[in-house]
């Protein structure tokens, strides 16, 4: 009897352990089958070509909030670039005058190294209205001299001579007196021969009024910040004077005015006080109001003497800005437009 119990037990266990490993072999199956199945053949599916335009720039190369670059006047163009990089206060055609050595939508030029662009080297001048016209002075005409009349004398008429009337009484004169009055008479008197009139004398002609000579006017002059080149390296492949592709757009010429009031009133307050700043840069930044109002103005760096940025600071806040055009309000954050600006001063070598 315990054999036949122990048998069944074996039997038993035997039958369980089959169905466990059936079981797992028909997951196995089910869960890694396709793994050893071969891949069905893949369907004809036409053919399909794209065309892509090289000569675009791709999407990512066009920033959302381009930066701003100055465009002076003699490299203004009426067309605009293909390539908009830059917002500026008048388009321009980007033009290098070395050839491409970088991977920057900038021309190359080999300078000195700044914290800020340069593209041009001139001296700074400030804005002049220049002369006012003068009224012209009204030459005064001598009047000629004309000769005066010469009075020529005229001839008197011969008058006859009237007869002597003597009385009757006396016909037979006393003998002294007849050889008196039968005397021969004097001879006539002729008429005097008419006096030609003398000429006229010579004057000397009159000489031309003087006009005093005019003035040289002074012309008028524009505000122009004073910059030197810094070392750039960049792409531009087109030879000309160094430029940038920028467009020129309300923003960017409102940025203009705004950095031309305050860089002229910088330059005013570092002619009269140079001798109290001393070399180095200071970093200002602040933010323009709907009405020109500078508004949060802070100092983010200085490396030179706290006169130097005094008067930076003094810049911004006496520099008279014009409002912010109305249809520029609405594309600025909070209705404001944020300047930072740079002042550099440094020893002329």
């Amino acid at each position: 009897m315990m054999e036949q119990r122990k048998e069944r037990r074996k039997l038993g266990w035997a039958i369980l352990i089959s169905l466990f490993l059936h079981l797992a072999v028909g997951y196995s199956l089910a869960a890694f089958g396709s793994v050893f199945t071969p891949p069905p053949p893949p369907e004809d599916t036409p053919s399909e070509l794209t065309l892509v335009d090289l000569s675009a720039p791709p999407p990512d190369s066009v920033p959302k909030n381009p930066a701003f670059v100055e465009t002076e006047p003699a490299k203004e163009s009426a067309e605009k670039p293909k390539e908009q990089t830059f917002e500026s206060n008048a388009n321009s055609i980007a033009a290098s005058k070395l050839p491409a050595n970088g991977d920057a939508p900038l021309p190359t030029q080999d300078a000195k190294e700044r914290p800020f662009l340069n593209l041009d080297t001139h001296d700074y001048s400030l804005s002049t209205d220049g002369s006012k016209p003068q009224p012209q002075a009204q030459a005064t005409v001598q009047p000629e001299s004309k000769p005066e009349p010469v009075a020529t004398p005229k001839p008197k008429s011969s008058e006859a001579p009237k007869p002597n009337s003597t009385p009757a009484a006396a016909a037979t004169p006393e003998p002294e007196k007849f050889a008196m009055l039968t005397a021969t008479p004097p001879p006539p008197i002729n008429a005097p021969e008419e006096i030609e009139p003398s000429p006229p004398p010579e004057t000397a002609p009159s000489s031309a009024p003087i006009v005093p000579r005019p003035k040289p006017e002074n012309p008028a002059s524009n505000y122009q910040a004073q910059k030197q080149e810094t070392r750039v390296t960049g792409r531009i492949t087109n030879r000309g004077p160094s430029s940038v592709n920028a467009v020129g757009t309300p923003l960017g010429r409102y940025q203009k005015a705004v950095s031309d009031a305050i860089g002229s009133r910088w330059y005013y307050y570092m002619n009269s006080k140079m001798d109290l700043v001393s070399i180095g840069t200071a970093h200002i930044e602040a933010e323009v109001d709907a009405q020109g109002h500078i508004q949060k103005l802070r100092v983010l760096s200085n490396n030179a003497n706290e006169a130097f940025a005094n008067i930076c600071l003094q810049s911004f806040q006496e520099a008279h800005l014009p409002p912010i055009p109305p249809d520029l309000i609405a594309t600025l954050p909070d209705g404001r437009m944020p300047v930072d600006i740079y002042f550099t001063t440094y020893a002329n070598q």
